[in-house]
């Protein structure tokens, strides 16, 4: 192992398997996470994944200048274990479901850092891990969740225990937390560092606000500690014999009757409380039928994976606001965003198994585009004109053309359907809600 100051170069059976073996002690840590070959993985996975800036305001395309100048004496303090990092910087996204999720940015340095931490202590915990836990671990999705409550379904398991975690990344022990991973890791220094940033504080506008409490979330380190502490959570299921899933902190338990599930969510509630310190929160939590319940953004309707209604509309929003017709944009950039988010969001939602929505979306997205257009040529003989050239006839060009009636309405007009065809907006660069969930599905 190299111990050099090198500078970073910025350019460059489960249950059985689980219990049988005794984990072994990693010392020296250390210097496998402050290796060049480790620190520059971590950059380009930091600078592929791109992010605002922490509180020093250092953007990603700043950062090789900063560490060509600063790096040796950040890994000098890394290693002689002074290093400090710095308060995390306080944002809130808006969740689908309503409500904000608070999320916490480190600076870009220490983005860095956390990764390469991450990159190291991953292979050492992952194969420990639950085979029903897919949060946030290499080839593991949420995809694979959401297959697997299909399967206890189809095993005659209908009845989910859905507990909900009362602000998980908040509410975190941290020496709950720090016992745990210091059953694999004995090096000093990186338990030191992982507490102090856990530690570190929250810059909330212009307050620095102490972190006595939570992990948070947005950090590259934030997920890997996630699944070290809820491991015991997925131990004591396992060793109960339950049907679950979990991804992060989204967990669902299956039984065969609501009489067991009253009794699992109680006692599932009693160890959360007792062992790990974590809330429920009741009124979020619940045990009902399979297809009563939302998971990562799904239902469960015969056994066949539909979107929720909350994801759906939250997916309309988006599209009426990418698709407004007062936002003042080239008809290109108003394309390529539209094929961002639809790629984005079919990528995930399109594993629904419900085809009937599907085709008057595309009718609906692209009557949404033909107003644009219409909105967008603002004059009468502009109008005209283009709806002659699409080969719209003369009378029902220039009738349409001067028509006093809604954009909306007439998006819907024979002129405007006859001139921008389904297969000229294609070739604008439209994208077909139809074509990505056939593509998701294997048919194209």
């Amino acid at each position: 192992m190299d111990n050099s100051n090198s500078t970073l170069n910025p350019t460059g059976g489960a249950e059985e398997r689980r219990c049988t073996t005794q984990p072994a002690l990693h010392e020296d840590l250390m210097e496998a996470v402050l290796s060049p070959a480790n620190l520059q993985q971590a950059w380009r996975r930091v600078k592929s994944n791109r992010g605002a800036p922490g509180i020093d305001g250092l953007r990603i395309e700043d950062f090789p200048a900063y560490a060509r100048e600063h790096w040796p004496a950040i890994r000098q303090t890394l290693g002689d274990g002074r290093y400090q990092p710095q308060p995390v910087r306080r944002v809130s996204i808006p969740k689908p479901s309503g409500g904000e999720r608070a999320l916490g940015i480190p600076t870009v340095v220490d983005r860095v850092i956390q990764q390469a931490i991450a990159q190291v202590m991953t292979p050492i915990f992952d194969p420990g891990f639950s085979e029903s836990s897919y949060g946030f671990r290499p080839k593991r999705s949420a995809h694979g969740a959401l297959k697997q409550v299909q399967a206890e379904i189809k095993a005659g398991y209908r009845i989910a225990v859905d507990l909900d975690l009362a602000k998980f990344f908040d509410n975190v022990q941290h020496d709950i937390l720090m016992a745990r991973v210091a059953r694999k890791v004995s090096d000093k220094r990186l338990l030191a560092l992982i507490g102090r940033y856990l530690r570190a504080g929250v810059m909330i506008g212009d307050s620095l606000q102490p972190s006595e409490l939570g992990t948070p979330q947005g950090g590259p380190l934030s997920p890997l500690l996630a699944n070290i502490l809820l491991d015991d959570l997925d131990r004591e299921l396992e060793g109960r014999g339950h049907r679950f899933a979990r991804y992060a902190d989204d967990l669902l338990v299956l039984v065969k009757s609501e009489r067991a599930g009253s009794r699992v969510k109680a006692s599932l509630t009693a160890y959360l409380d007792r062992r790990l310190r974590l809330p429920v929160n009741e009124q979020k939590s619940q045990v009902a039928k399979i297809d009563q319940c939302v998971f990562l953004g799904f239902t469960f309707k015969r056994g066949k994976l539909r979107w929720s209604d909350a994801a759906f509309a939250d997916f309309k929003h988006r599209i009426r606001e990418l698709t407004g017709r007062s936002w003042g944009v080239s008809m290109q950039y108003r394309f390529d965003k539209l094929g961002q988010y639809l790629r984005g969001w079919l990528g995930y939602f399109g594993i629904s198994e419900d085809y009937r929505p599907i085709p008057e979306l595309d009718e609906w997205l692209r009557r949404r585009v033909r107003m644009c257009y219409w909105k967008q040529w603002r004059l009468c003989r502009t109008k005209v004109s283009n709806l002659l050239a699409l080969g719209v006839g003369k009378r029902t060009a220039i009738l349409t053309g001067i028509s006093s009636k809604s954009y909306w309405h007439l998006s819907r007009s024979r002129a405007t359907q006859v001139g921008m065809t389904n297969d000229w907006l294609k070739a604008q660069g439209l994208v077909s809600i139809r074509d990505l969930w056939m593509k998701a599905h294997g048919y194209a």
